[in-house]
């Protein structure tokens, strides 16, 4: 493998029902960074059926070029044309990096594509940097330049793992939603757009899709939430998170849950923070009852403010708080929200 052929750092620009999914955006984002690093430029590609004129949004958002696959075999998400779309693109035009989200699409179509090119995947990446590997010179053993360092949670949590893939290409890693930042939208930015497609020929690992049922959720995305009230296995009980919902009522907020409560079924897993959850960006966090393991911390730490209230006054989550209270919650929520809503409707009486 000639890795001097592999240039220009790819993104895959994931769609579900032609809408461009947070994660692609928030990829180019961090893509740009990567490709300013590198002297290069950021690709976005571009897979589904009838999909051309989500390029434009691509390049508003950042997108120097626009690789668009394009063929009613890829209407609905399936693995084998997935695989076979990406894999194709990869083998003409030779990235140096290619970045997937680490999404339930992702998570199916990484792993394949990196087999199929024969290079590794780095899993539910927390951050990319461009750097030197090994990242610490030792004797005797050659240190490799502008290579993908990719940083991601292992055994459980425990410990922060950087990985390299210094001797094949591209350097492949899904990338967790929430974790990156998109750049502002600039309209009438515009993406050069190539058209590609390697054919599409079903076979035998292409599934049939006899039917899509689309759920109905009532439950609020909380990665979109400007306010989160957080309950862990300190709120008690079931019954005890009815003083988170006031509060966040309150407050204009929504409600989210540790691993904990949803493990003890108080609460659905669509509500999780952490690593084995969502990661979220509110500008206040409150984590009520929440000890602070590293794998919560993992996924609200980016938090604007955060707002810690725990009886344990060495509970680790007061050392990522910008404010703690040490006390009852029982005792505290009721007040908060009490004070709250008196200030509110004061101000309403002005």
């Amino acid at each position: 493998m000639n890795l001097e052929e592999y240039k220009g750092v790819y993104v895959f620009a994931q769609q579900v029902d032609n809408s461009v999914s947070s994660i692609a955006l928030e990829l180019i984002g961090k893509g740009k960074d990567l490709a300013k690093d590198l002297d290069t430029t950021v690709t976005a590609v571009l897979v589904g059926y009838e999909v051309k004129d989500l390029a434009v949004e691509l390049g508003e958002y950042g997108a120097d070029r626009v690789i668009l696959i394009d063929d009613p075999e890829l209407k609905e998400y399936r693995t084998e044309p997935y695989t076979h779309a990406l894999a194709s693109v990869i083998n003409t035009f030779k990235p140096d990096v290619f970045l997937i989200g680490a999404t339930a699409i992702g998570r199916d179509l990484g792993p394949r594509v990196c087999a199929r090119v024969h290079t590794g995947l780095t899993a539910d990446c927390t951050q990319l940097d461009i750097g030197d590997f090994p990242i610490n010179a030792i004797e005797g053993k050659e240190q490799k330049h502008n290579q993908l360092l990719m940083t991601r949670p292992a055994f459980g949590g425990n410990t922060i793992a950087t990985i390299a893939c210094p001797d094949f290409r591209p350097q492949m890693a899904t990338v967790r939603p929430g974790v990156m930042q998109k750049l502002p939208r600039e309209a009438g930015r515009k993406a050069e757009v190539v058209e590609f497609n390697p054919g599409f020929v079903p076979n035998s690992k292409y599934v049939e899709i006899q039917e899509v049922v689309k759920a109905v959720s009532n439950v609020a995305d909380i990665m979109d939430a400007k306010i989160l009230v957080s309950g862990g296995r300190g709120v008690g009980s079931a019954e005890n998170f009815k003083l988170l919902e006031d509060l966040a009522e309150a407050l204009g907020g929504t409600v989210s849950c540790s691993r904990a409560v949803v493990d003890a079924g108080w609460k659905p897993k669509d509500l999780q923070v952490g690593q084995t959850g969502k990661t979220v960006r509110p500008q206040v966090y409150f984590a009520i009852g929440i000890s602070g393991a590293i794998q919560h911390v993992a996924g609200m730490e980016e938090s604007d403010i955060i707002v810690a209230i725990n009886k344990d006054e060495t509970a680790p989550i007061f050392d990522v708080a910008d404010y703690g209270v040490v006390g009852d919650l029982n005792k505290i929520l009721p007040l908060l929200t009490q004070q709250i809503l008196a200030a509110k409707n004061a101000a309403k009486a002005e």
